[in-house]
């Protein structure tokens, strides 16, 4: 009796979900589908990565490398990435690159960009850590966890890393507004880390701005298909400047990346037919 009951609602529960899978209409299990199937793809290849990896810690070549297993996943979720002055990342320097931050799929615009920056230490907060298998491959690969509770302890993982970074010519990736920005008309204020580092060690800083991302609104449930810009800006030298110029520095820049954000903003909406479903248009 029992085990019939249980058949039928498994029966019920799948049929309901295929569903809404295949509806034309946004629902809460398309949306979340999307990210899923990212968050599945991630695993699967963590898992198959992590007994390379424990072989040679904390080197950024085992992310690079598993970055272009892991950014074919964009063709399921239909997200075309477009990179437009790559050479600014191609340079063989310590650099740190600041881009601006708009949802978990950024690292999947990381990644499809990754082999042209070569050698980069992303940096996350810890929380990512524990979020496994990816999180200990993550480590594994080069990635640098810090806690953002913790300013003291925090500043001394990224003064160690930005040690390596001058040493091994390594590129670190850091997100200035701290947090996901929700509203696509605008930038987020930048917070001081970044700046902090790039004067320190006195090495340039890359701005990277990623278009908006018109296809997706949590609030609607829409994923729809996009396209997605990625614009590097011309390094912004720091030889000579001290800590008492982080604070030029950081509006000089966020200025800048906000002006290019806006005009990606214009280029890519206006590339859309008239009757897209707009998904950040409420």
């Amino acid at each position: 009796m029992w085990h019939k009951i249980i058949y039928i609602c498994i029966i019920t529960l799948v049929t309901y979900i295929l569903k809404q899978l295949f509806s034309e209409t946004p629902n809460f299990i398309k949306f979340k589908s999307k990210f899923f199937v990212f968050y599945i793809w991630s695993s699967i290849i963590a898992i198959v990565l992590l007994p390379f990896f424990v072989f040679n810690p904390k080197n950024v070549k085992n992310s690079l490398f598993a970055s272009q297993i892991v950014k074919h996943v964009t063709k399921i979720l239909e997200v075309k990435w477009h990179l437009r002055n790559g050479k600014v990342l191609a340079e063989d320097r310590g650099a740190v690159v600041v881009s601006n931050h708009q949802s978990t799929i950024d690292i999947l615009g990381m990644f499809n960009i990754w082999h042209v920056a070569d050698k980069v230490a992303a940096i996350a907060r810890k929380e990512i850590f524990y979020v496994w298998p990816f999180g200990l491959a993550a480590y594994l690969g080069g990635v640098v966890f810090i806690d953002r509770n913790n300013s003291k302890e925090a500043y001394k993982q990224l003064k160690v890393t930005s040690e390596v970074m001058i040493k091994n010519k390594t590129k670190i990736w850091l997100f200035p507004e701290g947090t996901r920005n929700k509203d696509f008309t605008k930038l987020l204020p930048f917070k001081k880390g970044a700046f902090n580092i790039a004067v320190a060690a006195q090495v340039p800083i890359i701005p990277v701005v990623f278009s908006p991302y018109y296809f997706i609104n949590r609030d609607k449930n829409i994923f729809n298909k996009g396209h997605v810009i990625i614009q590097c800006l011309e390094p912004v030298p720091t030889e000579g400047l001290t800590m008492e110029d982080v604070p030029d520095l950081i509006t000089r820049v966020r200025n800048t990346m906000d002006a290019v954000y806006k005009e990606l903003s214009k280029e890519v909406l206006s590339a859309l037919p008239p009757n897209y479903p707009l998904a950040t248009v409420d």
